[in-house]
């Protein structure tokens, strides 16, 4: 069983936000639907659910396309949140359980399980309004979930999470998928989760400009970078085929152009510091996005 985007187009107002996009969702994995701010990402998600009609396409599940009925068996937890913040949060969980057609008992008992694994089990009788921003945020991921659904749907689950939440929401994640669940998440924070997802979708201007596992992705690429421990002069490397140098904690970090030979480039840098540690790195995912689209993630989302 999967969820499957076949040919998804939609414009708003003559211009294209999704331009033919296709997705697979196999069970027991995790997709990563990750972008720019404004790539289309949030579009797509509500296509998915069924909040807007594609202007071409359709978004199919077990091989037929999805309805309504599909849909109750799915979760989602929007970008924008939707929490009554008078109600107290066990409260919530359980009438939204119900509203999904869960009995009042399961209902509860959902709720118990998942307050306890996200870390709220003393917050339960807490009204939602008193709770932090983080812990809102661990509540608007048990609302998605409560009802035990197949497929879960995370828009931007990760945007203002500190980093013990971050900790909290992947293993919950991490516990649905291995459960047989699927998942598929979007995010514009690309090299947070690249230990996290089974297959990233890289999306840009409404396409999918990339699709994979990281590892898929990683060896096609012709680009490198080059590691020391050392902090490198860019002036060091005139005329060496190199992109960007970046400080890193332990020293520097030297993007290599496809062809590069490391070891010239670290005989460049050696001719100007002693260099005891080093090593080739694969390209980040934000190095992918800009080899795919010819600029940053952070300038394409601008």
């Amino acid at each position: 069983m999967s969820l499957e985007v076949r040919e998804v187009m939609q414009a708003f107002e003559g211009r294209r936000v999704l331009d033919g996009v296709d997705l697979t969702v196999p069970a027991g994995s995790v997709v990563g639907l990750l972008g720019p701010n404004g790539a289309g990402k949030t579009t797509l998600m509500r296509i998915v659910f069924g909040v807007l009609e594609p202007d071409a396409g359709e978004v199919r599940w077990d091989g037929r396309t999805a309805g309504d009925a599909d849909r109750r068996r799915w979760g989602y937890m929007p970008q924008e949140r939707g929490l009554y913040r008078e109600m107290r949060v066990h409260d919530h969980l359980v009438w939204i359980a119900r509203l999904y057609g869960v009995d009042r008992k399961q209902a509860a008992d959902y709720a118990d399980d998942l307050l306890d694994r996200l870390g709220l089990a003393d917050r339960s009788r807490d009204a939602i309004r008193d709770l932090s921003g983080g812990m809102a945020q661990r509540v608007q991921l048990a609302v998605a979930m409560v009802h035990r659904p197949e497929l879960l749907v995370l828009d931007e689950p990760f945007a203002g999470l500190d980093p013990a939440a971050v900790e909290f929401l992947m293993a919950v994640i991490r516990d649905h998928v291995a459960g047989g669940g699927h998942l598929v998440f979007s995010s514009h924070q690309l090299d947070l989760v690249e230990d996290l997802c089974d297959t990233i979708a890289l999306i840009d201007g409404g396409r999918v400009v990339l699709e994979g596992s990281l590892r898929e992705l990683r060896s096609a690429s012709e680009r490198r970078a080059l590691r020391v421990d050392v902090d490198v002069d860019p002036r060091w490397l005139d005329g060496q085929p190199v992109g960007d140098v970046a400080t890193t904690a332990s020293g520097s970090r030297v993007a290599l152009e496809p062809g590069a030979e490391a070891a010239t480039v670290l005989d460049a840098i050696r001719s100007h510091t002693d260099v005891s540690d080093f090593g080739v790195e694969a390209p980040s995912l934000s190095e992918l996005f800009r080899a795919a689209t010819g600029r940053a993630v952070e300038d394409a989302g601008a």
